[in-house]
């Protein structure tokens, strides 16, 4: 086991590949943190860690929510005494051009999607430094190195969210943290809702797909998570400030 006796953080780990980073982070022998702000599928998530033999715990919360979260993640530590790793999942999706998207979401979608991120990271970091490593994967996506027809918010937010990411790796690496950005292209979860309202259809998204992604298929979320493994493991130990692009190919399109 990869990550034994570490504790780990999982934003959104509730569904998705939230809930797939968190299964095989415990896997590996981590104890694992599934925050979400919906309770019954954080807690559902927990229950399927450990039945495959894990270690886990439910953190109910909205990361939005800075009180909530730094209340959240002090009890964590003073619960393990450490935290050795952070994803920071959580985020949304909202639709429309600049002139449809609603302002407020695309503030939503920069409280949650950056913000939050922002705010994840600067409190574990006092706990990693006094330890020496540590290590962050925040989630992009390709909309964060693409442009993607008339989803400015999130676009914008995930831009956003490499910029960070390079900044606090090149800020940190000095303490021994690494902080990484992965970039997910299409996975099939509900989270393309949005997307799949604006193109008219699950059918008109799948051509899409077809069309533009030269593997021409969905990814899957454990396959999102076993790059996730690497990112927080010492196979990666000396990657950091690295955008990691999971799309099947479609960048290269």
């Amino acid at each position: 086991m990869i990550l034994k006796d570490r504790v780990a953080i999982v934003t959104g780990a509730g569904s998705g590949i939230g809930h797939a980073s968190a299964a095989i982070i415990a896997r590996e022998g981590a104890h694992v943190v599934v925050a979400d702000r919906n309770a019954d599928a954080a807690q559902s998530a927990v229950a399927d860690i450990e039945a495959a033999g894990g270690s886990a715990e439910a953190l109910v919360l909205d990361v939005t929510d800075d009180a909530a979260l730094s209340d959240g993640f002090a009890s964590v530590l003073a619960r393990h005494g450490r935290i050795d790793i952070l994803h920071n999942h959580a985020g949304a999706q909202v639709e429309g051009d600049l002139e449809t998207v609603s302002v407020e979401g695309f503030d939503r979608s920069w409280d949650l999607n950056v913000r939050a991120h922002f705010m994840a990271a600067r409190l574990v970091m006092p706990a990693m430094k006094a330890a020496g490593r540590g290590a962050i994967v925040n989630t992009s996506s390709s909309s964060g190195i693409l442009y993607d027809r008339e989803m400015i918010a999130y676009t914008t937010s995930k831009h956003a969210v490499i910029a960070m990411t390079k900044q606090m790796a090149g800020d940190y690496a000095k303490y021994g943290i690494r902080v990484n950005a992965l970039c997910p292209g299409w996975v099939d979860t509900p989270f393309n809702d949005p997307f799949i309202r604006q193109m008219g259809g699950r059918e008109e998204l799948e051509a899409y797909i077809r069309r533009k992604v030269p593997l021409g298929r969905f990814g899957s979320t454990d396959e999102i998570a076993e790059a996730v493994l690497f990112l927080v493991s010492d196979r990666s130990s000396y990657m950091t400030g690295q955008v990691l692009v999971i799309d099947g190919g479609e960048t290269v399109s």
